[in-house]
Formats: C-alpha cells, sequence, structure tokens
C-alpha cells in the first residue's frame, strides 16, 4: 500500500504539470489567431520584432533603376528616325544572324528603367559608325543621343555617357588611328550635356627605327 500511495502525488503532479503545459500552448495559439485578426494592430504589434518579420517580410528596399528586358538592338535602330540611312544600310549580319552591334544597359538620365546604349560597328575591322542612346518614356524607348561621325563609341561610367572618336591623320590606315578625343556627357534639364572633353595622342607602336652601329 505504501508504494501505491507514494505513485499517487507523483501522478497528480505529471498531470498537473501535462495540464499546465497544454494551457500555455492553447493560450498561445488563441493569443496569435487573435493578433492575426486584428489587421496588424493590438497587441500583435508590440511583440518581439522576430515574430513580426515571421508574419510579414520586410520588402526589398527600392531601386534607382531596373534592368530592363532585354532589347532588340537592331530593330530599335532601324526604327529609329534619328538614325540616318546610311547607317541603316550598313546595319545587316556579318555572320548568318550576328550584326554587329555592341548594347549596354545602365542609369544615364534617372530614370526608373535602365537606359540603353548601342554602338553599331562594321563587320570587317570593327570601327564604330553610330552609337545612340535610348531612354524608356511610357514604356516605349526614345532616342536622346546620337553620335554618327566615325570612328565612334559610347559606353557607361559611374553615371556618364563617355564618347570615343578617334583621330586619323592623313595616310593613317583604319586600324591605326593618331589620337582619340574622349568626350563626357552628363543628364540635365532633358538632355545631355558635354562636361569633359580630353584629347590623346598615340604613340608610334613599331616604334623609332634603331640606330645603326658605329664602324669599329
Amino acid at each position: 500500500m505504501r508504494g501505491l500511495t507514494g505513485a499517487g502525488p507523483a501522478r497528480a503532479r505529471t498531470t498537473a504539470r501535462a495540464a499546465t503545459t497544454a494551457s500555455a500552448v492553447l493560450a498561445a495559439v488563441v493569443l496569435f489567431v487573435a493578433g492575426c485578426g486584428t489587421g496588424g494592430t493590438g497587441t500583435r504589434d508590440e511583440g518581439p520584432a522576430h515574430a513580426d518579420s515571421v508574419a510579414s517580410p520586410a520588402a526589398p528596399s527600392a531601386s534607382p533603376s531596373r534592368p530592363p528586358d532585354r532589347v532588340d538592338a537592331v530593330r530599335l535602330v532601324k526604327a529609329d528616325p534619328e538614325v540616318s540611312a546610311e547607317v541603316k544600310r550598313e546595319l545587316k549580319p556579318c555572320v548568318a544572324d550576328e550584326y554587329p552591334v555592341d548594347v549596354s544597359y545602365g542609369g544615364l538620365t534617372g530614370g526608373s528603367v535602365d537606359d540603353v546604349v548601342v554602338n553599331v560597328l562594321t563587320c570587317g575591322d570593327a570601327v564604330g559608325i553610330g552609337s545612340y542612346v535610348y531612354r524608356d518614356q511610357g514604356g516605349a524607348y526614345v532616342n536622346v543621343f546620337t553620335a554618327e561621325e566615325p570612328p565612334v563609341y559610347a559606353e557607361i561610367d559611374r553615371g556618364d555617357l563617355v564618347v570615343t572618336k578617334q583621330v586619323y591623320d592623313r595616310g593613317d590606315p583604319v586600324s591605326s588611328p593618331s589620337g582619340e578625343n574622349v568626350i563626357t556627357y552628363r543628364w540635365a534639364a532633358g538632355r545631355f550635356a558635354e562636361k569633359y572633353r580630353t584629347h590623346n595622342d598615340y604613340g608610334q607602336v613599331a616604334g623609332a627605327a634603331p640606330a645603326p652601329m658605329p664602324d669599329s
């Protein structure tokens, strides 16, 4: 009988502890459901920060611009009334359906969608014959910059438009210009304005002819 009496209190304590645990779990569930029903107000807003993050994930920070869908640069240039007939005539496949165009995306004009820079090149020696910048306006790309004085090439550099124009002296082959003009443009008041201009002279790649050895 002593063994039965000793087991009674132990069983009672175990039963009470289980009942207490079950009540706590039930209360937590009721509070959670009540918090969801309040639409984000009341005691749920006053809980720990991690509880809110689980129930409603934080929205990602807004980006100043987003990459656009890949554009058909060839179609864009050919449909552009600002592009000369000569460039359109030269814009044809070099091999199969591979067109000589370089396309870059980046923020130049402060829009919500990245701008598109297109360079049209020649097939044989990859000389730039036209550079264009297109800006998204109401879901359509509009030409906001044109340079068609070959050789020319446009790039995006830390939010600025940098246009390089190679300079040839008389007798220079296409592959060996004498120098280059580098012009930096910045978007202001709805257009690109020139900010900097530098000129670089190229050195002679072959170097000076070696001097003859003196007679001994």
